[in-house]
């Protein structure tokens, strides 16, 4: 491990990864990697568990190339020189901000979508000039060997390299000294992951989790607020980290929302044989999940295969927060309904909880979606809708708190790769005396106007 970000910060020393088309051409050969071996990609996973070509390329691959694309497009915007405002007291002079890639990126991503997480991150950091070393999760192996080989093959070493492994790998990797690290996963790893870059003070990037919640006021458009939390509650089996993780929902809709969730989990027939489904990721998992599920208060659903690690989506109402399911987030396809009488308890009760990574809002009232968003601290979230505001670049993807810190997506990924090197550029044809000695009361009078002025 040691020599391999040796191999990476002497080839970042050559100043190649600065270059713009050097960037962009890297860009380009990832791209056409990818495309020209996604039977590969879509076979692996669907080994890893059951998720279809629809699935993988919808939810992974698709944002992927669309992070590219993005990036190809403004590349030159975002890594160009920026003139700034030069004050009155360094008059005459120029002032511009300089950005720079920070230099070797460790990238650790995720099993829930490996791709999508694993790839995002480094497509910002190629961007932003960087060499990367990814180390992907080794929950789901197939995917994690097939990045390993199609990465590997396209790209050297020194550049850009996946570094396969479990626990021991990972803790060799955190040893070294990188520039940056971009860790997504749980809070407890990440706490490890920003414990281990504090000894070199390296930044880092946290995307973690947290129990995502959304609200249902009794004004929504219940028909459209089900369809869509449906979707985004079941997608991957609930294996997404912005699904929602709960539901708040005004005890004056409450049966009527419960009736159209198994409604509509009903007409959407979730299935492996459908391709809309998943498997949960691995055993463990699977019985973590079983024994959050009360059977007292399923409402929908609650079968379960183990062979198959098959967990059909399930709605539990009765629920209150001392429940052992609204103890961590649940990351699976249990859906707790919780009902509210009153709208600002409801809000109080989360703001006493670690902040979420998301947060949905579910009303026609602009009063209740200002009073919700504004109340409550949260990386992200969407009104009306759940899970999609990761589909636009222009939104930065983040936590706060527990739940992450930095962010990614579009520019604010190139932004948490780069340094923004601040340049003052003066001249030598002028210089004022008023900051040299000896200093007078006259200097001090016209450096208190000059220093007023600005």
């Amino acid at each position: 491990m040691q020599d391999l970000v040796s191999q990476q910060r002497t080839f970042f020393n050559t100043e190649i990864t600065k270059n713009i088309p050097f960037r962009l051409e890297q860009l380009e050969r990832l791209e056409d990697m990818l495309r020209d071996n996604e039977p590969a990609l879509y076979k692996a996973i669907y080994n890893d568990f059951k998720k279809s070509e629809f699935d993988t390329f919808t939810s992974e691959l698709s944002l992927v190339y669309h992070d590219i694309k993005d990036a190809k497009r403004n590349l030159k915007k975002w890594a160009g020189r920026k003139k700034v405002h030069t004050n009155l007291l360094n008059f005459p002079a120029s002032s511009y901000i300089i950005p720079e890639p920070l230099g070797v990126c460790l990238v650790i991503g995720a099993w829930n979508y490996p791709y999508q997480l694993s790839l995002a991150p480094v497509v910002a950091a190629i961007a932003a000039g960087n060499t990367v070393i990814l180390k992907p999760s080794e929950v789901p192996s197939a995917t994690s060997a097939v990045m390993a080989k199609l990465i590997n093959a396209a790209f050297e070493a020194d550049f850009f390299t996946v570094v396969e492994g479990g626990i021991p790998e990972t803790t060799e990797l955190l040893e070294q000294e990188f520039d940056k690290i971009f860790f997504t996963g749980s809070t407890k790893v990440g706490k490890i992951v920003y414990q281990a870059a504090a000894k070199h003070l390296t930044p880092v990037a946290l995307e973690l989790g947290g129990k995502s919640p959304a609200f249902v006021t009794k004004d929504a458009n219940l028909k459209m607020t089900v369809k869509r939390m449906v979707w985004a509650k079941f997608l991957n089996a609930g294996q997404t980290c912005i699904a929602p993780d709960y539901v708040l929902v005004d005890s004056e809709i409450e049966v009527e929302f419960l009736k159209l969730l198994a409604s509509e989990i009903e007409e959407q027939k979730f299935a492996f044989s459908n391709n809309n489904y998943v498997q949960i990721i691995n055993d463990d998992n699977f019985r973590r999940l079983s024994s959050l599920i009360e059977d007292s208060k399923i409402y929908y659903g609650g079968k379960k295969d183990a062979a198959e690690r098959y967990i059909e989506p399930t709605v539990l109402h009765n629920i209150d927060f001392d429940d052992a399911i609204m103890q961590e987030e649940i990351f699976g396809p249990l859906l707790p309904v919780l009902s509210y009488s009153n709208l600002q308890e409801a809000i109080d009760t989360v703001k006493s909880l670690p902040k979420p990574l998301s947060c949905y809002i579910f009303t026609e009232s602009n009063s209740v979606k200002q009073k919700i968003y504004i109340e409550l601290s949260f990386g992200g979230g969407a009104i009306n809708d759940a899970v999609m505001h990761i589909t636009n670049p222009k939104l930065p993807f983040g936590g706060v708190g527990h739940s992450g810190m930095g962010a990614y997506h579009g520019e604010a990924g190139f932004k948490t790769f780069t340094h923004y090197k601040s340049i003052l550029d003066k001249p030598t044809w002028l210089e004022f005396p008023l900051k040299y000695s000896p200093h007078t009361a006259n200097q001090l009078k016209w450096l208190k106007r000059i220093l007023k002025l600005q």
